[in-house]
């Protein structure tokens, strides 16, 4: 509705500007002796086309007048209206169409920049199965009350905190704890909004509204109200408060002085004045500089890459230390088959084997990877009429008969319950979930499944490095043999293991207290505190959760790692231009003043000065909108640490 309402704004600013050309071109090859050369004719000629075209601008200058404030508004009013007063019509018209010409040219390209990124939202429905009067109906999350009772099926997040009362599940709290593996849940067992339901089918008791569920809860803390500016903004939202009513103060000194003194007549030093008026409008700077801005904002979306404020893009412009979250972040949040260890005189083949059987009746995603893992790796078939009386239990494992010998798969405990003890130190060193196997009373060995690493993390770390990041920080709740694992193998600087929220927090505020401006990197509901904490807190849009795009100041929404080397270039590139802008019109500004005040300048040199490089400003903060380049990193090669097996 707001594009439409913007669109018919330009529309009919477009038809005012055109009729006011042809009006203006009409009386200007209109012949002298229908119009004569002076008298209320022709002022009334050339005063219609300046009004269509210049009304709003006059109003926008009184109301501005009226707040005691003087703007760009008052500028081009107060010369327009000079010029007519010293009988230059067709200049008075010219300026004020030359105005708003650049002005619908800046209101074009802002426009296009606010569409790029409103079309990158992607609206994500909320919504609640809740049983009434014996039927399912689908309601938003707000709508359920404390005491009723919702269905949750596989794929769904939990909408409200609540007590399972039917059916058992495993869950993914990845989204609140920010570690990947699964819990599983029976009756009894409490639900967390937020979570998503990975399993079975389970219903629900809520045990309040949305409104106190633990994810809205957080979201209160998380979100953040106030609009951000750069402070390349903020100098030029301030240089032009100042600059206006001096220029103004300077127009009134330099019309009264010179002719007081006996160097010129008053309608001569007037006329210089108003020419002064004209140059001295601040509006290719004050319309360029949050234009390129805009644009760095837009052509950023159009990468999926959403920035929340100008201000992050000048802190990731000049960010030196990047600190990562690992699951999720660095890792896919998914599970695969990254180790196979046998016990002694049991071939890798076999364990594989005989664990994918026991695991092919259960949905948890550590035996779906293993299943996976036999089956298209190793191009193994199960053949399920070898196995009888499968049966999960939860949190532990599984057991199942295979060719009528028992097998368990699971935790050491389920294995220690039926007398088969795990060797000690099985797998400590490996960061994964450890998954042992015995058959018949004998134990066979273990399987490590991991959180597999992005394709593209020690990529885009090396990119990162190449662009000039100091430091690469690792954090995460896992093991440490996990965390060296992942760190290792995408070139950390630094690697802090079993971090709490509140641990990464601190080690964040360390790093900002020692002079560093940090960018944090997480996707949990866990990492809010430490993305708002963070000098720029970026987010994965794509699988990351609700709370830490609403805490992040930047979201990947593909959860691409190598669109953050394209955000720093992007920011810088676009802070670079619009520095740019500011040095071109406060150079050429000057300039044409220095010429304007000495009289070597005449209102349409001053109309082109104002308008010209307000619309080269413009075209220059449009560069910001363009595809960033993507910077080749030279090849890294990173090796696993020496107590990885």
């Amino acid at each position: 509705m707001k594009n439409i309402e913007l669109e018919r704004e330009q529309k009919i600013k477009i038809a005012r500007i055109i009729a006011s050309l042809v009006l203006t071109l009409a009386a200007v090859l209109t012949p002298a002796y229908v119009i004569p050369a002076d008298g209320i004719a022709k002022l009334i000629i050339y005063a219609v086309p300046y009004l269509i075209v210049g009304y709003d601008v006059i109003i926008g200058a009184v109301k501005d007048l009226t707040k005691r404030e003087i703007g760009e508004e008052f500028l081009m009013s107060a010369a327009t209206i000079g010029a007519f007063c010293l009988a230059e019509y067709g200049e008075a018209v010219a300026v004020m169409l030359f105005y708003q010409i650049g002005e619908l040219f800046g209101d074009i390209a802002t426009d296009s920049s606010r569409r790029s990124i409103e079309t990158l939202f992607d609206i994500r429905p909320d919504s609640a199965t809740v049983i009434r009067g014996g039927k399912e109906i689908t309601v938003p999350p707000e709508a359920v009350e404390a005491g009723e009772t919702v269905i949750v099926r596989p794929g769904e997040r939990i909408p409200l905190d609540g007590e399972i009362i039917k059916g058992e599940t495993t869950v993914d709290t990845s989204a609140l704890t920010g570690e990947s593996i699964p819990v599983s849940l029976t009756a009894g067992d409490k639900a967390v909004s937020g979570t998503v339901n990975l399993s079975g089918v389970c219903t629900i008791k809520t045990s309040g509204t949305y409104g106190e569920s633990t994810v809205a809860g957080i979201l209160r803390l998380a979100e953040t109200s106030a609009e951000k500016k750069a402070r390349t903004e903020n100098f030029v939202a301030r240089f032009a408060k100042i600059y206006t009513p001096v220029v103004v103060a300077a127009a009134i000194l330099l019309a009264l002085l010179p002719p007081i003194f006996s160097f010129g007549t008053f309608s001569e030093w007037v006329g210089r004045a108003l020419v002064f008026l004209v140059i001295s409008c601040p509006c290719a700077l004050v319309v360029s500089v949050p234009l390129a801005f805009f644009g760095g904002l837009g052509g950023a979306s159009r990468d999926g890459i959403l920035i929340k404020g100008s201000n992050y893009m000048e802190v990731l412009a000049d960010a030196d230390t990047f600190v990562f979250d690992k699951t999720g972040t660095l890792t896919r949040g998914s599970f695969g088959v990254s180790e196979i260890c046998p016990a002694d005189g049991i071939s890798a083949e076999t364990l594989l084997k005989t664990t994918a059987y026991a695991e092919s009746f259960s949905s948890h995603p550590i035996a779906v990877s293993i299943v996976t893992a036999f089956c298209g790796e190793y191009g193994g078939k199960i053949d399920k009429s070898k196995i009888e009386n499968a049966a999960e239990t939860a949190g532990r494992g599984v057991s199942a008969y295979i060719d009528g010998k028992l097998c368990l798969v699971g935790s050491a405990e389920l294995l220690n319950s039926h007398g088969i003890m795990t060797p000690a130190g099985a797998a400590d060193n490996i960061g994964g979930s450890v998954v042992h196997t015995a058959l018949d009373g004998k134990y066979l060995g273990c399987i490590v499944a991991a959180d597999e690493i992005k394709p593209d993390a020690a990529e885009a770390v090396s990119e990162l490095k190449s662009l000039g990041i100091k430091k690469i920080v690792m954090l995460t709740g896992d093991s440490e043999a996990a965390a060296l694992r992942v760190g290792g193998a995408v070139g950390a600087d630094e690697i802090h293991a079993r971090a709490l929220p509140k641990d990464k927090v601190k080690i964040v505020e360390e790093l900002i207290n020692e002079g560093h401006r940090v960018v944090f990197v997480g996707d949990g509901i866990n990492d809010a505190p430490v993305l708002n904490r963070a000098d720029v807190g970026v987010a994965m849009g794509g699988m990351g959760s609700d709370a830490a795009i609403q805490s992040a100041d930047v979201v990947l929404m593909d959860d691409k790692l190598s669109k953050l080397p394209r955000s720093v270039m992007r920011s810088r590139k676009t802070v670079g231009i619009a520095k740019q802008n500011i040095v071109i019109s406060i150079a050429v500004k000057l300039a044409v003043l220095s010429l304007g005040a000495l009289g070597l300048a005449n209102m349409w040199m001053a109309t082109v000065a104002d308008v010209g490089v307000l619309i080269a400003a413009v075209i220059n903060a449009l560069r910001t909108m363009k595809k960033a380049p993507q910077k080749k990193a030279p090849p890294q090669i990173f090796r696993e640490p020496a107590n990885n097996r």
